[in-house]
C-alpha cells in the first residue's frame, strides 16, 4: 500500500495499457498537488451489494454476467455527487476551509487511505476488506484543509492463513504481495484492457461478460453480506444470454453507447463489448451467434478473435 509497492505493482501489472496510472503517480504520491494547503482526507465507504442506485428494469442487459459493482448506475457519478453534497455542508460550517471530493477518476491512492483511516485490512486479494461489511463496498474521500488530530488504529489483518481467493482466482493474477497481476485478471481484460485476451486465457474467462467477483464472492469475510443480500437480477437463462448477446452484436457502436450510457458499462467501449460478448459466446458453445460473429471476421480489432470464436464454434457443433 505504500507508494513504493505501487510503482513496483505498475512496473508488474502493465505494459504500454492504461499508461495514466504512470502519469497520475505524483498527484498520487504528493495530494497537495491536488489542494495545495491539504492537511486531511475524509474517507468513505458505499456498499455496493444490493446496489443503491439499481439498473431500471428495462435495462437490456440484464442477464450477463456482470461483477455486482457493474449492476446499477455508475458511481462515479452518483457518489460524487453525495460527496460534493457532504463538502457544501461542510464548507457551510466551515467557511475558511476547501474541500475538494472525489472518487477513483481522481488520482488518489484510495485503498491506502482507507487503511490510514481504518477502514479495513489489504486482503490477499488485493482489495480492502473489514471484518463486518467485507470488501463490496466503494471508497470515496474528501481532501480538506482542516486539521484533525486523531490516531486511527489499523484494521487488523484478518486473512489469517486463508487462501480462498488466490486458489480460486482462474487466471492465477493475484500475487503473493497482495498485489495482482492486472494483466491476467479478468476483470482487467474485460473492462480496461483495449487488446484481445491472449488465447490461452479466453476459455478462463468463462461467461463473465464484464468484470469479475470470483476472489470477493469466495472470501469468508463477504459470505454474510452475500446471504443477506439477494441478486437484483432475475435467474438467467441460456435464451436470456443469447438474446442479449445477439443484441450486442448487432448493435452499432453509436446505439451500444446510447443504451448503455450513464452505467459502467460504457467504460469498456463499444467494440470492448462486442470482444466480451464474441468470448462469453464462444465459451458458452453459442453456435446460433455464428453468423453474427462473421460479420466481424475481417474488423481490425475483432477479426482475430472472431475467427477464434468461428473455429472454437464449429469444432464442438
Amino acid at each position: 500500500i505504500s507508494i513504493g509497492i505501487y510503482k513496483t505493482w505498475l512496473e508488474k501489472s502493465f505494459h504500454g495499457d492504461m499508461e495514466y496510472l504512470s502519469s497520475h503517480l505524483a498527484k498520487k504520491e504528493s495530494p497537495k498537488l491536488l489542494l495545495p494547503k491539504a492537511h486531511s482526507a475524509l474517507v468513505f465507504a458505499q456498499n455496493y451489494y444490493p446496489h443503491p442506485k439499481p439498473l431500471p428494469l428495462d435495462f437490456p442487459l440484464r442477464h450477463l454476467k456482470m461483477a455486482a459493482y457493474a449492476q446499477g448506475q455508475d458511481y462515479h457519478h452518483w457518489f460524487q455527487d453525495q460527496l460534493q453534497q457532504v463538502s457544501l455542508q461542510l464548507k457551510a460550517e466551515f467557511p475558511d476551509h476547501d474541500f475538494m471530493p472525489m472518487t477513483d477518476s481522481s488520482p488518489v491512492l484510495e485503498r491506502d487511505l482507507a487503511y490510514q483511516a481504518g477502514l479495513g485490512w489489504v486482503g490477499k486479494n488485493s482489495c480492502l476488506i473489514h471484518s463486518q461489511h467485507g470488501s463490496l463496498f466503494f471508497i470515496g474521500e474528501i481532501y480538506t484543509t482542516l486539521q484533525f488530530k486523531i490516531a486511527h488504529t489499523p484494521h487488523p489483518d484478518r486473512c489469517g492463513t486463508c487462501t480462498r481467493c488466490i486458489d480460486a482466482c482462474p487466471t492465477q493474477a493475484l500475487l503473493e504481495n497482495r498485489t495482482m497481476d492486472a494483466t491476467k485478471c479478468i476483470s482487467y481484460l474485460n473492462i480496461e484492457s483495449k487488446k484481445n485476451p491472449l488465447k490461452k486465457i479466453r476459455p478462463f474467462i468463462s461467461d463473465w461478460f464484464f468484470g469479475c467477483d470470483i476472489c470477493q464472492s469466495v472470501c469468508p469475510w463477504n459470505e454474510k453480506n452475500l446471504k443477506l443480500s439477494s441478486h437484483p437480477n432475475p435467474p438467467s437463462t441460456a435464451e436470456n444470454i443469447l438474446e442479449e448477446l445477439s443484441w450486442i452484436l448487432q448493435s452499432s457502436n453509436k446505439q451500444l453507447l446510447k443504451s448503455l450510457r450513464g452505467t459502467p458499462l460504457s467504460r469498456a467501449g463499444a467494440v470492448g463489448l462486442k470482444r466480451n460478448a464474441i468470448i462469453v459466446g464462444a465459451n458458452l458453445n453459442f453456435s446460433q451467434l455464428t453468423p453474427l460473429i462473421e460479420r466481424y471476421a475481417s474488423h481490425e480489432r475483432l477479426g482475430e478473435l472472431s475467427q477464434w470464436a468461428l473455429q472454437k464454434l464449429n469444432a464442438t457443433s
